[in-house]
Order: C-alpha cells, then structure tokens, then sequence
C-alpha cells in the first residue's frame, strides 16, 4: 500500500520540499543515525537497500543497494568547489562514461527545507542519494604510494581523455568571473589561485589565520602566487574530475568497465593538464612513476583532444606547483584540528610532522621564507588548541602547561598587570586574528586584549630559528626597566611580564604601541617627516640621561670605536665558509686586511649613553606622546650617542635636508661631553655601516635567513648599491667573481 507521507517523484522531475523531507525522515536520517559509513574529507558515505516508500518514491525496486551521502556539517572548507549541485555534472557525465553513479535525489547545499515534524529544530544537511557503483576502491588493491600497474595507468588515462568529450552546453552554468577565453591556460590557473584564497583561505582566516602567520604563511600568499603565473600554452577546455585519487576509483567485480570515476563534486571546467596534475599528487605515484603517467596521459590525448598536450612539459610544472601550494592550507588546518579530538605527546608530534612537511611542499611555490623549525611549530600548535578550549580543561590534563607558566624572577609582577592578566593573555594569544600577528626577524609579536586592561599588549616569543650575525649585547627587559626607572622623555613600550610557558618556551608581555583596535601600526618606511626628526633627535638626547650604569655597569672604559670595529671584525671571521668566498669575490676583504683597513681611523672619546642600536623604520612606530615610539630594544648596546644617529640615517632614507636639520638639532641639545668633534668623526661611523651591511646582507641572501622581515627585505634588494659603497669606502677594486650571472642575481637580492 502506498504510503501517503511519501509523495511520488515523477521521472526525470526534481524533487519537491515535501519529497525532500519525506526521504530526509525515512531514509537518509536513518542511516545518519546508524552512524556506519566511509567517512571522507567532505561527506559520510552509507550504502543501504532502498525501503519499499523511498524506492517508490525514486522509482526503484525496493531492496536495491544504493549510496547516501550526506554533506559533513563538521568539515572544513578546504576544496574549491564550482558547482554546488553534483547531480548537475553526472547527469552531464553520463552520455560520455555511462557507468558512473547516478544521482537518483538530492539536496544541494544551500536548500532551505519545510520543517518536519520529528525531525528537530536544525535543517537537514545537504545529501544524495546515488545508484551504487558495485566494486573496491583502489585504494584498498594498492594502497598510497604503492606503484599503479600499467593497464591501470593506461585506463587511468583514458577516463582523463575521455572527460573532454563532455559537451559544454550539458554542463551547468559556470559560476560569474570565469575566464571567457575558453582556451586560456594562464587566466584558468590564476582564477584557481584566486578561488583557493577565496573559498579555503578566507573562509577559515577567522579561525586559523593567526595559526598561519605565526608560521610564515602571508595572507597574501595566493595572490601573489596568481600574480605571478606566466604565459602558457593555449589548450581548450574541457569537463576536469578535479579530485582523482585512489579512493574515488572504483575497481568493478566484472571488469566492464575495469574503472568508474566517483565523487564528482569538486568536478570543474577548464584546462586539462590541471586534472593530470591534481591526479598525479593526489594518488601519490612512486616518483618513478611519474614520467610514465605522464607520457601515458599524452598519448590517450593525442586520440581525443590533441591541443590538451600543448606547451605539456613546460605547463605541467605550474599547475603542480599550484597543487603543492594550496594544499599547505588544509594539510595544515586538518593537522591542527586533529589536535582537538585527541592530544597526547603522540599526536602532537605527528600534527607538527605534518605541519612541517605540508610547509617544506609549499615553500618554493608560495616563496616563504623560512620553514620554522619542529620546535616553533610545536609550539605554536599547542597555544593555537590551548585558546580553543577557552580555559575548560576538564578531562583534557595535558593542555594545562599551555595555560600555565612560570615567571621570571628578574622582572618582579607589575601591579597593573598580575598573573591572572598574564595567563588571560597567553591564552589569547593562540587565538588572535591574523591581522594581529607579526613576524620581525628576532621575534613573533601578537597583539591581544585582556579583560580590565584598557589597552592592548604584545606577547613577545623569540623566533627559534634566529641566526642573528650581530650580537645581542643587553636584555631588553633591563633596558626597558631602566627608561621607565629613569623617567625621561623617551617612548618606549613598558614591560609587564616576562616568564616561560610550555615546553620552556620564554615570552614576554609589552605595551602595545600602535591602533587601540590591535591592527598593524604605521612605520615611517619611507622616512622621518620634518617634527617625526625632531622627536627622534630629542628622544636620543633625553637617553643620556637614563642610568646606563643600571644595564651594563662597566660600559665605557674602553674606546666605543675600537669595540665597534673589533666586532665587526670578529663577525667576519666567524661568517660561513660559502658567504666569506662570495664576499672575496665580490671585493670583500678577508678579517685580518678588513681589521687593518679599519684601524686608520681613531675616533674622538666621547662620554657612552644608552643606545637602542637598531632604528631601522620598522623600530619606529608613529604616534605617542612624543610623535614616535621607539620598540623593539633587543639590540641595545652602551656606547658613543653619535652612533645612533648615524646607523638611523643609515637603515632609514633620509633626506639630505632632514638628515641636515637632525644634525644640527642634535649639536645643539646634545651636551658637549657627547658630541665633542662629531662633524670629523661621523663618516667614519657611517662608513663601518655601509661594509657591515655589505657583509651581512651578503651572508643573508646566501643563507636566505631573515628574508621575511620588511627591513632585511628592503636591504637586500638595494645589495648592488650596498656593495659599490662598501668597495668605495674601503679603497678596493669593485667585485672579481668570474661569473657574472650568479653576481647580477645576488647583488639584485632577489629570492
């Protein structure tokens, strides 16, 4: 007898709501609730008889085995989907590879239902109802990584050839913003890349964006990855599976066909050497392999779609390195997630495995940087969970040393700021927004809010890949305890808490100086505007009054040039064997001559202040009581205030005309004791920065370390100036490498 609360679905017609709800509450629900599936990244797979009602309703017979699958309401957003309604691709499928599943109902994502009763308050989730493809998936024959064998592949390749015969006008409509040239290779790859950031980064930047700054990863990572695709070959689009691994290849009983493509939901149009890239990362080929698939793929194309080979060995490359790019997103975002089902020692290293290795695989396509080390990764991992738990650790032991830390005992709790306020932040900090989070080259700086603190502050983690050339003479804490101590007029970020949290991981906790929202503050990059040199020099000046004693209490006994230009010395000499014969071929003395080069000069004694030893622009922030806040103190050193002055105007453009009013703002508010003789001795200061920097940039592009920072990306490209001052300053010959083209590519300092 027909069941009246199953209305009946007439060939060929789509589903109505009702009829949508009555397979939701007889069939599919149920099968939700049994809760045995295939679970994939995306849906739950179950394969169930049909009931006698839904198999009326479907025009079935009652019995016959077919596949639910139900949109995970969990996963992430981490594909590039065209179409939202796979129905829609099979059906256009069918006339081309008749074997693959058909879609007997569906609910696309998006649909709104009628509410039934029973069914509670949520709307069902997006689910299909497909025939069922009898068979084992490859997957479970050969498993990953294992070599496919050659009937296979050939196969393989055929069901790619034979997708280009889908007719364009079966297909569903394609989505605003696609290329309109059907045959344009470049424009298709750079609307992949644009998708990618659009539907997988963006969509979860809210959640994991800070997760990807702390490791490396710009939010502007697949632009400029779009931006700098190059000129392809012309091939003519086609249908493409987009997502052929050995899961979704399914081995018939009967071998008619040997194969049928499953899962077409992330189906899209376009070029076809995208499909044989994504396919050839994705079923994970042995590496010897590879030329096999590939020669294979041709010659299937050769007898269908000819043009499909164009420019293939030079294209290829670039949809490969597109796959390895966009993957580090969700490789790394499963990774974390993963963390929130199960943490133990175990699973935390295996997440930080995969992190690393998802980073190393995107690193040349995406150009990071630098891959933090294990360590890094692990750490920033765990601060990510421990603010996912938002504090309740209950029957979860192992985040507590997350939320947990230990004071330093030479920075005593600030009143304003107690242990409460320290772990509020330290929780916050594995949470904060991408915009929040900034790479220097020393330090990972996140900016986050405390509860009853009116501003907000920095949490300050030093990198553990730093290979700083140039030593760090004083504890920054110190110093800024000493300019708050001395009460002088000088911006500087005060320090509220310094200690160690998980795995002995040492931070510290500064006043933030930037917008009140938390956002990036403004650097003057491009120089001091007229009143900003003022405030500098005046800044500079008030540092001879701060106690210098309190920091470093035998500074000044000897002579600061000659400390200064031994240190540099001693840097030289202890630079890495690659980057001292690079510099000897471009017209860089050796130690010893670069040490009797430099002890020419003798330099007036003048009485040592405070320094801060590194104003680059990126060290000045805008705003403040007195125009601008000077951060980041790590490199502070006691010595000779006319120094300071000179290596500013060094790492910063500055003007004739301002460096000229600095200089005699200087003069004349700098006691005599500091600023005897300056207009003899100045040049020599500003010579030993320009042969420092000649050598540190050097040592820089050869071991590609710090290239992410703003102001050692700005050195680096300037390098060929940087160079011919050096070799001018020190009297030499200009460079005597005998290979001109590696020397154009470095003193260009390009990545």
């Amino acid at each position: 007898m027909r069941d009246p609360l199953v209305p009946q679905c007439r060939p060929g017609e789509r589903a109505t709501d009702d009829q949508l709800d009555a397979v939701w509450r007889t069939f599919v629900r149920t099968a939700e609730e049994k809760g045995e599936a295939s679970a994939g990244h995306h849906n739950r797979n179950h394969v169930l008889p049909l009931t006698e009602p839904v198999a009326r309703l479907l025009g079935q017979e009652a019995g016959t085995p077919v596949t639910v699958r139900i949109r995970r309401l969990d996963a992430l957003r981490v594909v590039i989907r065209t179409w939202e309604d796979e129905a829609l691709v099979l059906r256009a499928v069918q006339s081309v590879l008749p074997h693959v599943p058909r879609c007997l109902v569906t609910r696309p994502a998006g649909t709104v239902l009628g509410r039934v009763e029973g069914a509670g308050p949520a709307a069902p989730p997006a689910f299909a109802v497909h025939s069922y493809v009898e068979g084992l998936p490859l997957a479970r024959v050969c498993g990953n990584g294992k070599p496919v064998d050659s009937l296979l592949i050939r196969e393989l390749a055929g069901l790619l050839a034979r997708m280009t015969r889908v007719r364009p006008s079966a297909l569903p409509r394609l989505p605003a913003g696609w290329p309109a040239d059907r045959a344009d290779s470049q424009s298709f790859l750079r609307t992949l890349a644009h998708l990618a950031d659009l539907q997988i980064r963006r969509a979860n930047w809210e959640k994991f964006g800070g997760l990807f700054n702390t490791l490396g990863i710009p939010d502007d990572a697949l632009t400029r990855l779009a931006e700098r695709v190059p000129a392809m070959a012309r091939r003519p689009y086609s249908l493409l599976h987009a997502d052929l691994h050995r899961d979704n290849l399914i081995m018939s009983y009967d071998g008619d066909p040997p194969l049928v493509c499953v899962d077409w939901e992330l189906a899209t149009y376009g070029d076809p050497l995208h499909d044989l890239a994504t396919h050839l990362v994705r079923m994970q080929y042995p590496t010897h392999q590879w030329a096999e698939v590939v020669d294979t793929w041709a010659e299937a194309m050769l007898d269908v779609r000819p043009a499909a080979t164009n420019g293939l060995v030079r294209d290829l490359a670039h949809y490969l390195a597109f796959e390895r790019a966009q993957s580090v997103y969700p490789d790394v975002m499963r990774a974390a997630q993963s963390l929130e089902q199960s943490l133990t020692q175990k699973s935390l290293d295996d997440a930080t495995t995969e992190v690393r290795r998802a980073l190393e695989t995107a690193a040349e396509p995406l150009r990071l940087r630098e891959v933090p080390r294990p360590a890094e990764i692990e750490g920033a991992l765990y601060r990510w969970l421990a603010s996912r738990t938002d504090g309740n650790i209950s029957g979860r032991d192992w985040i507590g040393p997350a939320i947990s830390w230990t004071a330093d005992r030479r920075v005593p709790p600030h009143p304003k700021f107690p242990a409460s306020a320290v772990r509020e932040a330290l929780l916050a900090e594995g949470a904060a927004p991408a915009g929040n989070v900034f790479k220097g080259t020393a330090h990972l700086n996140t900016v986050v809010r405390v509860s009853g603190h009116p501003e907000p502050v920095v949490v300050r983690r030093l990198l553990s890949d730093v290979q700083r050339r140039e030593p760090s003479i004083l504890s920054e804490h110190a110093v800024l305890r000493a300019i708050e101590k001395s009460r002088v007029k000088v911006e500087a970020p005060r320090i509220l808490a310094l200690g160690e949290s998980f795995t002995k991981d040492p931070f510290a906790i500064h006043t933030y100086v930037g917008p009140r929202h938390g956002g990036p503050p403004e650097h003057p990059v491009n120089g001091l505007r007229p009143r900003e040199a003022d405030a500098l020099v005046d800044q500079l000046c008030a540092l001879t009054k701060v106690d210098h004693t309190l920091v470093d209490p035998v500074a000044g006994s000897d002579g600061f040039y000659v400390w200064l230009r031994d240190q540099l010395v001693k840097l030289v000499q202890t630079l890495p064997k690659e980057s001292m014969q690079l510099a000897r071929n471009l017209g860089l003395p050796h130690h010893d001559r670069l040490g009797e080069i430099l002890s020419r000069h003798t330099l007036t004694h003048r009485a040592p202040a405070l320094l801060h030893g590194d104003l680059n622009p990126w060290n000045l922030v805008r705003g403040g009581r007195y125009l601008l806040t000077i951060i980041d103190w790590e490199m502070a050193l006691v010595g000779d205030p006319l120094y300071d002055l000179v290596r500013h105007m060094h790492l910063t453009p500055t003007r004739p005309e301002i460096r000229a009013r600095m200089f005699r703002r200087w003069e004349r508010n700098m006691p005599p004791e500091y600023s005897e003789n300056w207009r003899l001795d100045w040049r020599v200061y500003r010579w030993i920065e320009i042969i420092r920097s000649a050598y540190v940039d050097l040592d820089r592009l050869v071991t590609r370390t710090g290239l992410d920072a703003p102001n050692v990306r700005r050195a680096v490209d300037s390098y060929a100036e940087t160079l011919a001052e050096a070799t001018a300053s020190l009297g030499l010959p200009a460079s005597r490498t005998t290979n001109p083209l590696l020397e154009l590519a470095l003193t260009r300092g390009r990545s």
